[in-house]
């Protein structure tokens, strides 16, 4: 898909309300492991924000350099209405794979499984948030512990934890990667949380 076409994707997803995969909230495993970071000051992307709950969660609780991306305008416009003072220049519409910047934290809310899963997309995701990334940043949060199927439509896609080490392991060392135990009630046994660090 070309990224006009992506755009337009999205933004009738958020314009037609079907956004299955927002609770509305900050999801448990992200906001568990926000409460454990003592260093306010660490540079932080989410891309593929969304809504951004986790962002505006950082931003309350007093991280001062959040940044949220997105390809579609529509959610950071809702996110600009419910956080006024969250500072503008911190507000990114742009294609992921062509944006700039360095990052010591990233937080993946199920953002890998919103590209269309083929060889090229996954490992160039991957590629693109080493890039992104700081010495000793780390790339922390969840991914979609569903089939993957042949529908090329049906998205989110999903993938297992072997499959996701197989694109990450390249240009990441493994933390932590394993069935989250703190999911939100309808995603239980259907999460991975991970916890990853750029070589």
């Amino acid at each position: 898909m070309i990224l006009k076409e992506e755009e337009n994707y999205w933004t009738e997803r958020y314009i037609g309300k079907k956004t299955g995969w927002d609770i509305g909230y900050p999801s448990t495993p992200i906001k568990a492991y926000v409460d454990q970071l003592q260093d306010k000051t660490l540079h932080i992307l989410i891309p593929g924000a969304g809504n951004a709950y986790e962002a505006e969660y950082l931003w309350k609780v007093g991280f001062e350099n959040v940044h949220i991306l997105d390809i579609s305008e529509v959610p950071l416009k809702e996110f600009k209405k419910r956080n006024p003072d969250f500072p503008n220049a911190n507000m990114h519409q742009a294609d992921f794979f062509e944006f700039k910047g360095q990052y010591d934290l990233i937080i993946e809310q199920t953002f890998f499984c919103s590209f269309v899963p083929t060889d090229a997309n996954r490992n160039q995701y991957a590629k693109h948030m080493a890039s992104l990334l700081k010495t000793n940043g780390k790339l922390v949060g969840l991914w979609f512990n569903i089939p993957l199927t042949g529908n090329m439509e049906k998205r989110p896609f999903g993938g297992s934890k072997k499959l996701y080490i197989k694109y990450l392991s390249a240009y990441f060392k493994t933390f932590t990667f394993d069935h989250c135990y703190n999911s939100i009630k309808p995603r239980q046994g259907n999460e991975l949380f991970g916890i990853f660090q750029v070589r």
